[in-house]
């Protein structure tokens, strides 16, 4: 299995599908489906009855998973999307922007 290129804290561009175009914190990683799940990116909006647990019931809006083909790693630099490579710097494996060659935190 290969080093994850997207982590969770990374800032991502969101690259394509309503939310284009659109910046967020990554919250969870879910490597098995491929998927990430960023904050306030493709919102989904579910209507619930009122029940025991919530008695008010209304819309209950929460981010959804996303596949990971979607978003790219933002440049630290510009902010813009970036692809990411692999580098060892001081015997340490770290990930670095292709674009600005910035080292990305995480």
């Amino acid at each position: 299995m290969s080093a994850a290129k997207i982590k969770k804290g990374d800032n991502v561009v969101v690259l394509s599908g309503k939310d284009k175009g659109k910046t967020g914190t990554v919250a969870q990683v879910l490597p098995k489906e491929g998927k990430v799940l960023v904050e306030g990116v493709n919102v989904a909006t579910r209507h619930r009855k009122p029940s025991q647990a919530n008695p008010q019931g209304g819309i209950e809006r929460r981010e959804a998973p996303m596949h990971i083909s979607k978003v790219a790693v933002a440049d630290p630099k510009s902010g813009k999307p970036t692809r990411v490579r692999f580098e060892e710097k001081g015997g340490k494996k770290v990930r670095v922007a292709v674009k600005s060659g910035e080292t990305i935190d995480g």
